[in-house]
């Protein structure tokens, strides 16, 4: 009989990489940096506040994790700027800071616009450029991870700007793969639906709109952060290697039909 060699599953291991993750503080971005420490990675958790970074950090670091909080404003450009060239580079980026102002496209103001989309967009955008620099100028591979939404895929009532926001950060996500591949740096979403966290838990205190939210996802219930936590180490690791420029759809079938 002819002996045949399997082959071997890629890691989903992350030891030796540095992850950085914005808006790590609470919600979907806490539970993506102990999900990526988990599996090896040093993580440095962002936000613009220190306080809730820092307790985040000490929960990784109390789970044998390695993690470190640093105070970033990701709408600073300069401070961002500055932030990254000042640091070696980091392997994987989840770029995870945003913000929503759900309302009719009919009452959105100049002030709710420029809230969502440059912090949503611009940012996100410029953040993502100041790591792959760093990434360019050391010679090294990377993985940049953009949390998007279902919002990103179709539309919703009182989601107009939500919805231009993350259709915007698709579009600059593929685009980042096809700049960044020739540097084998690559650039995928991960695209929630509704997931249940202290932020959103209010909105479900409205039986009408979560029996709304719950028609449209077909599996029956609403998202967990943990639902997250897998698609996050996967894009972060080299089981991932041959993705760019797509996105991850964690939806429970929202985007199906």
């Amino acid at each position: 009989m002819t002996a045949i060699t399997l082959p071997r599953t890629p890691s989903f291991r992350l030891d030796g990489r540095r992850a950085i993750v914005t808006g790590a503080g609470r919600g979907i971005g806490l539970a993506l940096a102990a999900a990526l420490a988990d599996a090896g990675a040093a993580v440095t958790l962002i936000a613009r506040s220190v306080d809730e970074i820092e307790a985040a950090a000490a929960a990784i670091v109390s789970e044998s994790g390695t993690a470190l909080a640093e105070r970033l404003d990701v709408s600073n450009l300069a401070e961002v700027a500055a932030f990254f060239a000042g640091r070696p580079a980091f392997d994987i980026l989840v770029n995870n800071a945003g913000t929503n102002r759900p309302k009719s496209m009919l009452v959105v103001t100049e002030g709710d616009y420029d809230a969502v989309v440059d912090l949503n967009v611009k940012a996100t955008f410029f953040v993502a450029q100041a790591c792959a620099a760093r990434l360019v100028a050391e010679g090294k591979s990377g993985s940049l991870i953009h949390i998007g939404s279902q919002m990103g895929h179709v539309g919703g009532p009182n989601r107009s700007l939500y919805c231009a926001s993350k259709w915007a950060l698709e579009g600059m996500s593929k685009a980042f793969a096809l700049d960044l591949a020739e540097h084998g740096i690559r650039s995928n979403t991960i695209a929630p639906t509704f997931i249940e966290t202290p932020l959103t838990r209010p909105y479900f205190d409205d039986p009408a709109f979560k029996a709304s939210v719950l028609a449209k996802i077909k599996l029956g219930r609403l998202g967990t952060l943990e639902d997250l936590m897998g698609a996050v180490v996967f894009l972060a690791s080299d089981a991932a290697a041959l993705m760019t420029g797509t996105s991850i759809v964690v939806d429970g079938g929202w985007t199906a039909e």
